[in-house]
């Protein structure tokens, strides 16, 4: 049987809160973290499927144009070579996020430098790379002047696509009249989610249908796009995802090795495994588009701000919707009648942008709490103070309520627990040796989604619990959230419950994206188990609000029996499905925190380190203490990384990609990160979904920048509005040593 939950209005049932086994929220261990730390969980390109060949993608050096001929003599002789694919349905680019269609296709159409045009098919890999390198590519080169910079002079702006731009009161009468003002253009660079495993597809045909070993994080969505590149109908394709390592948005969509391995194993007749090289992932795979941001601040004696401008510019190839949302948390964050939010876009080529972890709120965050940081010093007031005095009663453009917002109660936290009553405001006041030492803080938000969602729950005689979703698992938890949410629900005890993900023959979940997935798939979970409480209840004698379980044992008002004697040696199996509803418009839904943090700078090199880190955060209902602090963990860790190091470097000559490696494209490592110190607030969220929850994948990574910039400018004294904040930008700026 089906049930489905509609989020209408708001659920102020508390369920969750009344259920008896104890185990939802408590910090518990990954079920499937054994297999994955022993090596035993089976990722993407590890099956070992027989007479498997492998496929090689080559790369365009031409940055625009047509593949005039591929010569394929040489390559064809080479030992092991099977064959060269070029056929129109390989991918230029990726999909989007969502898409649920092919996204742009004809390898022969060149758009960016290193696009993949072609597929060398060998016995092994590295067969298949000679080849590959062995490959003749004629070009004829586009004539029309296209930009590989967003800032260039032929860069052709638009207004950004599925972006409403806010033009609310009269903002330059605003700063012309206030008594403090900030008006500055902050950049940032360019992100490449650089997950752990890198892209990876097996294709294998049995006649008209098609398997596909992946690492996707929708395969509900990826199904679709999948069958649409291929033209073949959505039953015929089967994806299997059941470990992915790592996604951070680079695996939202259907990507180039999946399709030219399908294409290639049908016209072989047997399996092929591709596999993108590192430097491929950074080349090929969504980027996150470079930005530049101009941030008006206008105020008045107080601090109180009376306008709000942020108007920034970000790039994508031509065709491309997705556009990064970079005033997202603007929109709702602060007051100000006065706002002027707008997003234009620059078409370049450079590879596909799109959604890397937090789109919108990692990079507009980080450059709002730096210009929030420039205001309170202007006003001459606390930080801190100044975003609580600015927090709006409602949503300062649309009028609606917020569904539930800790803000301040986050600020207030993580200032006590940081010690920021000890802070000294003024820069270049405290010295160790040969470092200046400062502290920042600045606000965390989030906008919070739901996504529709199912999810099958079935109890067999015995007892036992199966929670079954295609919702995937990329290091976030859901094995173990999922499992805790239908043990909590139907009183087994967590060793007795048993979840299946990631394989797209199961329910549609909401996949993994946008923060979504286990408030969204586990109120599928909450609604499958709600309809099985429901039944058990009738079977008791009671009403399903009055019915208890705990360990295998039903209990009403003056009524207790086995749960296992009313399944009456039959199991119950429900599907539950969660859609969203009026809540989504009628209130203003997002996760909320603070960042606070320690820097040390060095008097003579430039060098920061980043010393503490405390993070204070506020998501609704917490549904695994563990799994929940890690994501914050992982947030700040790139918060750390946004700060100081990483980006994306382009030559602006034919748009290559220069550091497409991890040993260019630098990331945090165990050196870079302190102990970090993660607090979470409890609290509910009736408008989110039935459990009240909402996402915490990416609060951790929005403002935690703007908090490191902020304590480099306390320490050193240096402002600088250009990300990362490398020693280079600091050292001729540094005050005497």
């Amino acid at each position: 049987m089906a049930t489905t939950l509609t989020m209408d209005k708001p659920d102020n049932r508390d369920r969750l809160d009344a259920m008896a086994q104890g185990v939802i929220g408590k910090p518990l261990d990954r079920p499937e973290g054994p297999l994955k730390v022993t090596g035993t969980a089976t990722y993407a390109a590890e099956y070992d499927v027989p007479h498997c060949a492998v496929g090689v993608l080559a790369l365009s050096s031409c940055p625009r144009g047509k593949v005039t001929d591929i010569d394929r003599a040489a390559a064809m002789e080479m030992p092991g070579v099977i064959g060269v694919y070029a056929d129109d349905a390989m991918l230029r680019r990726p999909a989007q996020g969502t898409a649920g269609e092919a996204p742009v296709q004809d390898v022969g159409t060149v758009d960016y430098f290193g696009q993949p045009v072609a597929l060398v098919v060998a016995e092994t890999f590295e067969q298949a790379t000679a080849a590959a390198q062995a490959l003749t590519l004629t070009y004829e080169p586009a004539t029309d002047h296209i930009a590989f910079d967003a800032e260039g002079p032929n860069a052709r702006i638009e207004d950004a696509p599925e972006n409403t731009p806010v033009d609310q009161g009269d903002l330059d009468q605003a700063m012309a009249d206030a008594a403090f003002t900030v008006d500055e253009i902050y950049r940032t660079p360019g992100h490449n989610s650089a997950a752990m495993e890198p892209h990876a597809s097996i294709a294998q045909w049995d006649g008209d249908v098609l398997t596909l070993h992946g690492s996707y994080q929708m395969i509900g969505y990826n199904v679709d796009e999948l069958a649409d590149s291929l033209g073949v109908e959505p039953d015929k394709v089967r994806i299997i995802a059941p470990y992915v390592g790592g996604g951070f948005g680079s695996k939202l969509g259907i990507s180039h090795e999946a399709v030219a391995a399908a294409i290639a194993a049908r016209d072989l007749g047997r399996p092929v495994r591709v596999v993108l090289t590192r430097p491929q992932v950074f080349q090929t795979t969504m980027r996150r588009s470079e930005t530049r941001q101009r941030l008006r601040l206008a105020a008045d004696a107080d601090g109180r701000l009376t306008g709000l401008g942020h108007e920034c510019l970000v790039s994508n190839l031509p065709e491309e919707g997705f556009a990064e949302p970079v005033t997202q948390a603007t929109a709702f964050l602060y007051g100000g009648a006065n706002r002027r939010l707008k997003v234009d876009i620059a078409r370049i080529c450079r590879m596909n942008a799109g959604s890397v972890r937090a789109p919108g709120e990692a990079v507009g965050m980080q450059v709002l709490e730096a210009a929030m940081d420039e205001l309170a010093e202007k006003v001459g007031i606390d930080p801190v103070e100044l975003r609580k005095r600015n927090i709006p009663e409602c949503h300062p453009s649309e009028g609606t309520p917020y569904s539930s917002r800790k803000l301040a109660e986050a600020l207030d936290a993580g200032a006590k627990r940081f010690g920021w009553d000890k802070r000294n405001p003024k820069p270049c006041q405290q010295r160790e040796g040969e470092w200046w030492i400062g502290t920042g803080m600045a606000s965390a938000a989030r906008v919070n989604n739901l996504m529709p969602a199912k999810a099958r729950v079935s109890i067999a005689p015995d007892g036992q619990v199966t929670v079954e979703s295609d919702q995937t698992d990329i290091g976030t938890g859901s094995y173990a959230i999922l499992g805790q949410i239908a043990g909590e629900m139907l009183g087994t005890p967590i060793e007795r419950v048993t979840v299946k993900l990631g394989d797209s023959n199961l329910p549609k979940g909401a996949g993994s994206g946008g923060s979504w997935g286990a408030a969204s798939t586990g109120s599928a979970v909450f609604a499958a188990a709600q309809a099985i409480r429901a039944t058990l209840a009738e079977r008791l004698g009671c009403g399903e609000e009055e019915l208890a379980l705990k360990d295998g044992i039903a209990t009403g008002p003056n009524l207790r029996a086995d749960i296992t004697d009313l399944l009456k040696g039959e199991a119950l199996i429900e599907i539950g499905e969660i859609e969203p509803g009026d809540t989504g418009d009628d209130f203003a839904q997002a996760s909320y925190g603070a960042f606070f943090t320690e820097v040390a700078v060095n008097a003579y090199t430039g060098e920061t380190r980043v010393r503490r880190m405390t993070g204070v955060f506020a998501f609704g209902r917490v549904l695994n203490e563990k799994t929940a602090r890690s994501q914050c963990y992982g947030g700040m860790t790139w918060g750390i990384g946004s700060a100081l190091m990483e980006e994306l470097a382009f030559d602006t000559r034919d748009g290559h990609l220069v550091n497409h490696d991890l040993a260019e494209y630098h990331v945090p490592v165990n050196r870079d990160v302190p102990a970090l110190e993660v607090i979470l607030l409890e609290e509910r969220d009736p408008a989110a979904n039935p459990m009240q929850a909402k996402g915490i994948g990416e609060l951790g990574i929005c403002g935690a920048a703007g908090a490191i910039s902020n304590a480099i400018y306390n320490a050193c004294g240096v402002r600088v509005r250009s990300f990362p904040i490398t020693l280079d930008k600091l050292i001729v700026a540094l005050p005497p040593a």
